[in-house]
């Protein structure tokens, strides 16, 4: 059994969708997908997705992101509704958001938000970012929506952990800012309060992950920092084809 990994298909482009497609039918047939959120924003993407890497893997493993969670296209009340909504097409469609264990090896998914641990989101940023627009949390603001996942989130103590001796986090949002490389230009640093939050980093520490996959960023990089080692695997929109990998990697 292998683990690869993968984020951010993108699939509102016709060439992310292709490329899907165009995966084969019978390489991954014993092997574990990571699938760390920002599918699609349709839900119709999302089932399409969720078939076809079902029908290629043996086990597809999810956590949503936020595009997966915007609801304007969908018509759905708010975004609560929609994670339900596509958590229920998940579960229907043989995906897991729940702890994965074969032998001594666990994978656990962890969910999260943002919270601006990262630094706080000044006026540029809240006109510029779609999140705020296509997202709706009522009652809730960033903090709380955050507190919100990251509190569903396996412990050490799950008894699904039990005696594992490795253990493979995954999320969408970053668990630490300084995953960003130093070579990223002062005007695209202006959206790091919305990559993620702190709370994940202490939660994978806490688990003793020894790999951690993340998304969102779209920066793809393998890292590893105070024992562990983080990878991002982002497919990214077409118009990042020159700088994403825009292939599976294999992480165990």
């Amino acid at each position: 059994m292998r683990v690869f990994a993968i984020s951010d298909l993108h699939l509102d482009y016709a060439a992310n969708r292709e490329w899907l497609q165009q995966l084969p039918l019978h390489e991954y047939n014993d092997d574990v997908l990571i699938l760390a959120g920002d599918v699609s924003d349709r839900l119709t993407h999302l089932e399409e997705a969720f078939k076809a890497l079902s029908r290629r893997f043996s086990t597809v493993l999810f956590v949503p992101g936020n595009h997966d969670l915007w609801i304007n296209r969908d018509r759905m009340r708010d975004s609560f509704e929609k994670l339900q909504t596509v958590r229920s097409v998940a579960q229907e469609l043989g995906l897991r958001m729940d702890i994965f264990r074969q032998g001594e090896l666990a994978i656990v998914p962890l969910q999260g938000w943002y919270d601006y641990s990262f630094g706080a989101a000044d006026d540029y940023l809240k006109a510029a970012w779609a999140d705020y627009r296509n997202c709706q949390w009522p009652g809730y603001d960033e903090a709380a929506v955050t507190k919100f996942f990251t509190g569903q989130n396996p412990t050490l103590s799950s008894p699904a952990l039990l005696d594992a001796r490795q253990i493979i986090s995954f999320s969408h949002f970053l668990p630490r800012i300084d995953l960003m490389p130093d070579r990223i230009p002062d005007k695209h640093r202006k959206i790091y309060p919305v990559l993620g939050t702190t709370v994940l980093e202490s939660q994978l520490r806490q688990l003793g992950s020894s790999v951690h996959v993340y998304g969102h960023s779209h920066v793809n990089r393998q890292v590893r920092i105070d024992g562990v080692n983080y990878v991002n695997n982002a497919f990214g929109y077409p118009s990042e084809a020159h700088f994403t990998r825009r292939q599976l990697v294999q992480v165990y």
